[in-house]
C-alpha cells in the first residue's frame, strides 16, 4: 500500500481552517437542527442543508480571522523555546 503524499508547509494556513472549519459547522449545525425541528425522519436532509450553509461561510471566515486568533493566543500562552 503505498504512502499518502503529504502536502508542503505552505498549505497548513489553509489546510487548518478548511478542517476545523468542516467539523465546528457538522458538530454546531446538528446540534441546532436537532434543537429546531426535534429528532425526526427529516433530520438528516435538514441537518445537511444547515451544515453546508454553515461551512460556505466558516471556512472563508477562519481563513480571515485565524492570524488574529493565532496573534491573540500568543499574547496569552507562553510559547515553548525551541530545541536545538
Amino acid at each position: 500500500m503505498p504512502a499518502f503524499r503529504k502536502l508542503p508547509p505552505r498549505y497548513g494556513a489553509f489546510v487548518v481552517p478548511f478542517l476545523l472549519s468542516l467539523m465546528m459547522c457538522g458538530v454546531v449545525s446538528a446540534i441546532s437542527t436537532a434543537r429546531a425541528p426535534g429528532l425526526s425522519g427529516e433530520l438528516p436532509a435538514q441537518w445537511l442543508k444547515g451544515w453546508g450553509l454553515s461551512w460556505l461561510v466558516a471556512f472563508p471566515t477562519l481563513l480571515v480571522v485565524m492570524p488574529l486568533v493565532r496573534r491573540l493566543a500568543g499574547l496569552l500562552v507562553e510559547m515553548p523555546a525551541p530545541r536545538g
